[in-house]
């Protein structure tokens, strides 16, 4: 049986984007058992990912002492690992696996590549869910991308249908907004949150051409601004607060459509096959969505140099209206 083990740092979307890669381990060898290495804030999104065995996790951007790189290598090699692969790019990503001494160790081509027993071209010019699927050339699994699937527990679901009926859409349907607010996005200055003002004016154009469809807001713990100016405006909006990525996965799964910024929530919809429309800024749509196969997949990007907050609400209500 192989025992390998899988360094994801990134957040929830690339733990997601890497479920491909994992499920292409278990269908070649069926009764692999595999753990992942991943970020704190990323750990909750294996509870929609049952096939991983041990979630470790570990701050790769932290500010860790080298006693903390010896616990977490020592870890790892009291595991006799059969195999490692890591997404990690960075010069000592090659080092660190070869201190473990796992003797297969995989990672994207570099500067420590002599560190490596295979080193895989790194591609960004594809759907990055495929670019992660590339590191099993190092593996010798050369079996095409499959789309990004997740596990719903029943628990979850019961808990997503209690809450439409909590919220009055379970007859109706509904349409689901996550606005793009995100304390470490505003930390560093990523361009992923689109203006509240902005979300009202889709929202009030949303209900004037379906006046039946109400509209719910995912209100998140860093969403609280967002949702106060909302209701400061529109004062019997909806909101919701799965309090994990498996009963947030569940109320994606169960909206008629999901309306998002490029965030964990829209690759949750991608994998639970929800209509959705992604507002994006400087980043490619084509990297972070499977646009070739999923038609009922669309997306608003921010004119070239601009912000995304520049997208005009008429042109995200155009996209929603266009077949």
């Amino acid at each position: 049986m192989m025992h390998l083990l899988a360094l994801v740092p990134g957040g929830i979307g690339d733990q997601l984007l890497f479920f491909p890669t994992l499920d292409s381990i278990k269908q070649q060898y069926p009764d692999a058992s595999i753990d992942v290495v991943v970020e704190p804030r990323s750990a909750g999104a294996y509870r929609v990912y049952p096939a991983v065995k041990k979630v470790w996790s570990f701050d790769f951007k932290g500010s860790n002492s080298l006693a903390d790189w010896a616990n977490l290598l020592g870890n790892m090699r009291e595991q006799e690992y059969d195999a490692v692969i890591s997404l990690g790019r960075s010069h000592t990503v090659g080092l660190l696996l070869w201190l473990t001494g796992i003797p297969v160790r995989v990672a994207f081509s570099g500067q420590s590549n002599g560190y490596l027993s295979a080193a895989v071209t790194y591609n960004p010019d594809q759907y990055a869910a495929a670019t992660y699927h590339d590191l099993l050339k190092g593996l010798n699994i050369h079996t095409p991308c499959p789309p990004v699937k997740i596990t719903l527990a029943k628990s979850d679901l019961d808990w997503a249908e209690s809450e439409q009926k909590r919220l009055g859409v379970k007859d109706s349907g509904y349409i689901l907004l996550h606005g793009g607010s995100s304390a470490l996005a505003k930390k560093k200055g990523i361009d992923k949150i689109y203006p509240a003002e902005s979300w009202i004016a889709v929202i009030n154009g949303l209900q004037k051409k379906l006046p039946n469809i109400p509209v719910v807001v995912i209100a998140g713990p860093e969403d609280r601004d967002l949702v106060n100016a909302f209701k400061a405006k529109l004062p019997n909006i909806l909101t919701t607060s799965p309090p994990d990525i498996g009963k947030l996965a569940a109320t994606i799964a169960s909206a008629n459509l999901l309306l998002c910024t490029d965030s964990g929530p829209m690759h949750i919809g991608v994998a639970v096959g929800t209509a959705l429309v992604a507002l994006f800024g400087p980043t490619e749509p084509e990297r972070l969505l499977p646009l070739d196969t999923h038609k009922q997949i669309k997306f608003v990007k921010a004119p070239a140099g601009k912000p995304i907050g520049s997208i005009a609400p008429q042109d995200i209500l155009a996209t929603i209206w266009s077949k």
